[in-house]
């Protein structure tokens, strides 16, 4: 367990390479979620739409929230934008900086997800097939509307007997089908040029403003990491005093079990000063209180 809980708390660490290495394994996780993804249109009027395009952006709104969850610095960026200011002043291109970041990897796995749903072009076809003008295509003309309506919904369903051999069939969905691919590539070229553009272009740009913004979130991830080690580490060395200040008449039953009880006057000037003089729950809980309401100052002079 403990083994797990280590790889745990390394996969949520500030470095960026880990961060980057969970957006492509969501990234290829989205990819082979969908290519194993049974999909079935219900070919009705009434449910095409709402299929199609649920398929089409559920699964990214999961994959966006899982990013969040994996992406430990995002609560880092919530609770130092919603803290109290305290001591300490709150840089807001810092903030960005760190929203910035987490909404990019974050945004990776359901822009690839979006992007091979409509190169395929199965969603779209499905949403949109019981929409199309009739008019547009060759062999509507003498059918009823709500026949055309069946008909429209029924072109994503290739076993269908009405629409199998159905040449309007074919040319409503190879017009979809081209549509969706054609606004697929259209989106990967915009990202593509857009992630270009935001690199080539950020020479441009005051570098000593971004340095400061990546230095002081990283910081601020740190910080927060350290100060729960040492919380843990306090809380341990106080269960610990607490429980020998229990046991205290009962030593001996505690030697003859193996407890590992210190010796009198052995590790007490340690353990004294790692306590830091904190002997009591109140003593506790306004230290913690003065650490989220008033944050130390950044000065260590």
């Amino acid at each position: 367990m403990d083994r797990f809980r280590m790889i745990f708390q390394y996969f949520q660490s500030n470095s960026e390479s880990v961060m980057n290495g969970i957006c492509g394994l969501l990234a290829l996780a989205s990819v082979k979620m969908y290519t194993s993804l049974d999909f079935s249109c219900p070919c009705l009027p009434q449910y095409n739409m709402a299929y199609g395009l649920g398929i089409m952006f559920v699964p990214p709104i999961i994959l966006f929230l899982c990013g969040l969850i994996l992406n430990r610095q995002a609560l880092v960026m919530l609770e130092e934008w919603r803290r109290p200011p305290g001591c300490r002043k709150k840089d807001p291109a810092v903030i960005r900086y760190m929203c910035s970041s987490i909404m990019q990897r974050a945004m990776v796995a359901p822009v690839v997800w979006i992007v091979v749903t409509l190169l395929d072009g199965k969603c779209l076809i499905c949403a949109f097939s019981a929409s199309m003008d009739p008019q547009k295509f060759v062999g509507f003309a003498n059918v009823s509307t709500e026949q055309v309506q069946q008909l429209l919904a029924k072109v994503p369903c290739k076993d269908d007997e009405l629409t199998r051999n159905s040449a309007s069939r074919k040319a409503v969905s190879r017009y979809l089908r081209c549509w969706s691919q054609a606004l697929g590539w259209s989106i990967l070229l915009i990202l593509i040029i857009a992630a270009f553009l935001a690199r080539w272009l950020r020479p441009c740009f005051n570098q000593a403003t971004l340095l400061q913004a990546r230095h002081w979130s990283n910081y601020i991830d740190i910080e927060q990491k350290i100060f729960e080690e040492t919380c843990c580490e306090h809380s341990r060395l106080f269960a610990h005093k607490c429980i020998l200040h229990f046991f205290e008449s009962m030593q001996q039953e505690i030697k003859l079990h193996s407890f590992s009880l210190p010796r009198e006057g052995e590790g007490a000037e340690g353990r004294e000063g790692l306590l830091q003089g904190i002997t009591d729950q109140d003593q506790v809980n306004t230290l913690l209180k003065t650490w989220y309401y008033e944050k130390p100052p950044l000065d260590v002079s």
